[in-house]
């Protein structure tokens, strides 16, 4: 069970570094492609807001397990 609870703290780990980086603060997904969206604060739609969505799932996940997983060993 100790494994099955390390290897799922190790990928929630890797898909919320993922999602973080994903949200490029000011710049939004375009900035990936190198689209200048300039500074301007906008609110949060379509697969951003997703996005967003993800990343909180994600962190409250990662806080459970890694909780749980302490309190198992």
């Amino acid at each position: 069970m100790i494994q099955t609870l390390q290897f799922a703290l190790i990928i929630t780990a890797v898909a919320l570094i993922v999602s973080v980086i994903l949200q490029s603060k000011g710049a939004g997904l375009g900035g990936l492609t190198g689209a200048d969206t300039g500074s301007v604060f906008t609110a949060r739609r379509g697969i951003e807001r997703t996005l967003f969505w993800v990343t909180i799932v994600l962190s409250v996940l990662f806080f459970a397990l890694a909780i749980w997983l302490i309190l198992v060993s």
